[in-house]
């Protein structure tokens, strides 16, 4: 059988921002070992190894609406392929069209769920009813769902109820073991101020409700004193997490020392040398899929203090590689509860902190989870089989 594909996605490296984007770098020189071409259609600014579409049209309109603007222009750019995988709801319209106008099946990958983000209606306001719409259209069209967790397989049948459960299948995200190493060298973190004789907690993620960051900011009052806290975090998503955020780190600044904030994206090198010397890991998410950044901190021999949401038990093996902390998003509008989970964060960031012997047990084992069971290569075995199943279905109908 011969397999063409076409890979249609939002981010591409080297210009990424999320895990999603990470996935699909990830994925396709993978993927070109196993199939007769693959292609790229990305949004945004040029790039190597991709056609890239600018988010323009129509000018001015809400952000969703240029989505899919540039969705019909990826749909057009499609060549002559057996199949059309998309990655997250900024590429799924794209691939519903493209799959309608081939006659080809569509495969769509769940790294998130609208219906599970609606803090998003703060940035998009009636663009979120549009990307919602384009997401579960394109999921109940679509002749395959790969879900990046079992966690995330239950979210989408339980959001998209209509779906056949035999087309939704897992094919989990992975890590490049050999990107993700620890590294010795101490040039970049002693560059932004670490003290290496102290413990240091390392967050690395985007300022959004959905990754939590204000909680772990707030779990921080009741850090040790000798902890330091790094954030790697971009700007916030919208004023209302700006504020939120600003006031909590504002206090923390105030009230302890070693605490500090980098705005700018850093290289994935520095980032990793990062990881590598930090006692923990922190992922203080109310929701996430899977969590690649949790294998990259593993893959750096860190340990992991996580949330126990979605796909992130599938990742830190609790007790082992990392300690899990339990958060119910039912929840999150008692403040009692909220401020429950953030003692119960604290309280086990410490415990690591106090013990580096048992922390760096764990970031060995989490190592060599990832080797074992996050390999890019097995991934990409286990797409392609879909990709087939895929194809199948779609002659068959």
């Amino acid at each position: 059988m011969t397999m063409r594909v076409s890979i249609l996605t939002r981010e591409y490296p080297p210009h990424i921002y999320g895990g999603a984007g990470v996935h699909v770098g990830q994925l396709v020189p993978q993927l070109r070992k196993y199939c007769d071409s693959v292609e790229v259609q990305c949004m945004g600014e040029p790039r190597d190894g991709a056609t890239a579409h600018p988010e323009t049209f129509p000018p001015g309109a809400n952000q969703a609406l240029r989505v899919l603007g540039t969705d019909v222009a990826m749909a057009d750019a499609i060549g002559e392929v057996d199949v059309i995988h998309s990655h997250t709801w900024y590429a799924n319209f794209a691939g519903l069209v493209g799959s309608k106008f081939l006659d080809v099946p569509h495969v769509v990958t769940s790294h998130s769920l609208e219906p599970h983000r609606p803090w998003k209606a703060e940035q998009l306001g009636g663009g979120y009813r549009v990307s919602s719409w384009a997401e579960k259209t394109a999921f109940l069209d679509a002749a395959a769902v790969i879900s990046v967790s079992d966690g995330m397989r239950t979210d989408v049948l339980a959001s998209y109820p209509e779906l056949d459960p035999a087309r939704v299948e897992v094919v989990r995200n992975g890590i490049d073991t050999d990107e993700f190493r620890p590294d010795p060298a101490t040039d970049i973190v002693t560059g932004l101020g670490v003290d290496l004789d102290r413990p240091l907690v390392v967050f690395v993620g985007r300022i959004t409700r959905q990754k939590g960051l204000v909680h772990l900011v707030r779990a921080a009052q009741e850090f040790d004193p000798d902890t330091q806290l790094l954030l790697l975090a971009g700007a916030p998503d919208t004023p209302e997490i700006a504020a939120e955020f600003d006031g909590a780190f504002s206090e923390l600044s105030k009230a302890r020392s070693g605490v500090t904030w980098i705005q700018e994206m850093l290289p994935r090198a520095s980032v990793r040398q990062v990881l590598s010397h930090a006692t923990v890991f922190a992922c203080p998410s109310i929701y996430e899929p899977l969590g690649i950044v949790n294998l990259e901190a593993m893959a750096c021999e860190t340990a992991v203090v996580a949330s126990a949401v979605g796909g992130i038990p599938e990742v830190v093996d609790d007790g082992q590689t990392g300690t899990l902390v339990a958060y119910d998003p039912a929840q999150a509008g008692d403040p009692a509860f909220v401020a429950d989970f953030e003692a119960r964060f604290a309280e086990q960031v410490n415990r690591l902190t106090r013990d580096p012997g048992l922390a760096a047990a764990y970031g060995r084992a989490g190592r060599q989870r990832c080797i074992d069971q996050f390999s890019w290569e097995k991934i990409a075995q286990e797409t392609v089989a879909v990709y087939q199943r895929a194809i199948e279905w779609h002659h068959g109908r």
